[in-house]
């Protein structure tokens, strides 16, 4: 069936959407618990409602919280939540999704990518996740962007703060025409030429994980805080998506990991908002 493309004109407020899955991990689970610590840290009283870009998020009409899908586990996950982002999408409203592992980014494209046309997909991430079929699982967390790619979902994909390429993952960039900026030749985005719609996927382990340890796959060497929140803030608009996935509760008790990932969703937010 055809589906209708939206106009991006007058798009109502952003919409949390929780996906508490992570089957599709590779090496440890636990990122389904994160949908209800990031939100419990989104409205801890540590902190104001105010994002950097001068948006009071605790106005009622700032955005809105569809709650969690339920039943992750079960075999038809992937379409469930593809017909969830849909729903929102048919609204005319926003979806700012918490993973969740890395996996649930394709399916959320697979609703966007069909209405929204010329996407280009920021992706913020230790590992370019553009494996082709990662330990015999193609919907693995190791592998959406491969997935994302080969169904034309976006029109450009550009890779912030990769440090894990290795030589598949090279020759996948070079198969889809991906745009790989590794840590250590960080791009100043003007220079990028980005253009919207933007879409943005943030995995919290582009970040220095002794700023957020509460991720599987601790790589060293990330980006702090700030430099990710400076990018946030550079993207043109308009986003009309953005997921924030990878945080597992289970190696952060000390709940920082939570606050970093509550803090990114906030400046996504408003940065929605504000344009």
């Amino acid at each position: 069936m055809k589906r209708r493309k939206l106009k991006l004109a007058n798009w109502g407020p952003p919409v949390l959407l929780g996906i508490p899955l992570d089957h599709n991990s590779s090496f440890l689970r636990g990122p389904a618990e994160a949908p209800l610590r990031i939100r419990e840290a989104l409205r801890s009283n540590a902190w104001n409602s105010w994002s950097e870009t001068r948006v009071d998020l605790g106005v009622p009409s700032a955005y809105k919280d569809a709650g969690d899908l339920c039943d992750m586990e079960a075999a038809d996950a992937f379409e469930r939540i593809r017909r969830a982002i849909q729903q929102i999408l048919e609204q005319q409203k926003r979806p700012l999704s918490l993973g969740g592992d890395h996996s649930v980014t394709y399916p959320i494209l697979s609703a966007l990518g069909e209405r929204v046309p010329g996407v280009t997909l920021v992706h913020f991430d230790a590992h370019p996740d553009l494996y082709a079929n990662y330990e015999n699982n193609p919907r693995s967390h190791a592998s959406p962007f491969a997935r994302i790619m080969e169904n034309g979902l976006v029109r450009r994909l550009v890779q912030i703060g990769i440090r894990t390429l290795n030589a598949h993952q090279q020759e996948q960039a070079k198969k889809f025409g991906v745009e790989i900026y590794e840590m250590n030749r960080l791009p100043n985005l003007a220079r990028l030429k980005l253009a919207g719609p933007i879409y943005v996927s943030f995995d919290l382990d582009v970040l220095e994980p002794g700023l957020a340890p509460g991720i599987s796959h601790w790589e060293p060497g990330g980006m702090t805080t700030r430099q990710a929140i400076d990018y946030i803030r550079a993207l043109p608009g308009p986003i009309v998506g953005a997921d924030v996935v990878e945080f597992n509760p289970v190696r952060d008790p000390s709940g920082m990991t939570a606050m970093v990932a509550a803090k990114i969703v906030k400046e996504l937010l408003g940065k929605m908002i504000a344009g």
